[in-house]
């Protein structure tokens, strides 16, 4: 019983101890107090994480808004161009696709009927006509693919970097601490609490930066592959129909 109650003593004194002396530096834990002590390496880090973050969201906020309205222009333009096509009328077609600016669809339909018109509509088609519509279809595919992909590299190199830039903010404020802790001689876990702190915050930083970025990027990858699936049934039904005009 008496050796339960020095153990429980002891304890009690090691942790009123611990609160002395991490007491001093408990007024720092804020964001503006770390933010002061934190050196010059890591302030450097801290803010260009900050840019990447600012990035990564206008980056995010500009690829849901064009794809959502790519599309909802999309779903409008697909059966109305089908049905002018069906009934034979290619202006018609064209001009129902020049009014859907950003729908990944209407692009590349327009480059092969726009291909295709060139020609002449008298006579009959030939190959070369049918042929040089496919390359003007493949182009299209090509540029919209990569307006559809603009920004995500960035959102990829910043899920992957962010990290790493917050853990060399950690590896810096960490030595940084244990420096001046031997030029001060000071002991205890209050003395490298602050700065441990301090230190683990870009670390934080890092990751509360790369987390959205990665999802951001997988989500907008996979919607992307959607619209490439599309774009290529799109060709490849128009080029049905340009064969099948052929053999009339």
């Amino acid at each position: 019983m008496i050796l339960a109650h020095i153990a429980n003593f002891a304890h009690t004194s090691s942790l009123a101890l611990f609160l002395q002396e991490a007491a001093p530096e408990a007024g720092g834990f804020t964001v503006l107090g770390m933010l002061k002590n934190m050196g010059w390496i890591d302030l450097v880090v801290v803010a260009i994480l900050f840019i990447m973050s600012i990035w990564s969201l206008a980056v995010m906020i500009d690829r849901a808004l064009y794809f959502s309205a790519a599309r909802k222009q999309s779903r409008e333009f697909a059966p109305r161009v089908a049905g002018a096509l069906k009934d034979g009328r290619l202006d018609e077609a064209i001009k129902i696709a020049d009014r859907s600016k950003k729908s990944h669809l209407a692009a590349v339909v327009t480059s092969g009927l726009q291909e295709f018109r060139s020609y002449g509509s008298g006579g009959a088609i030939t190959e070369e006509q049918i042929e040089s519509s496919k390359r003007a279809l493949e182009r299209s595919e090509a540029i919209t693919h990569a307006q559809l992909k603009r920004g995500l590299g960035s959102l990829a190199t910043i899920g992957s970097t962010a990290p790493f830039m917050g853990l060399f903010g950690t590896v810096v404020g960490i030595l940084h601490a244990f420096q001046t802790i031997a030029s001060s001689k000071s002991t205890g876990i209050g003395a490298v609490a602050g700065g441990i702190s301090e230190a683990l915050v870009t670390t934080a930083f890092g990751l509360l930066v790369a987390i959205p970025a990665v999802m951001c990027f997988n989500y907008f990858t996979n919607k992307l592959e959607a619209f490439d699936v599309e774009m290529d049934n799109s060709s490849s039904e128009l080029m049905d129909y340009f064969v099948k005009q052929s053999q009339r």
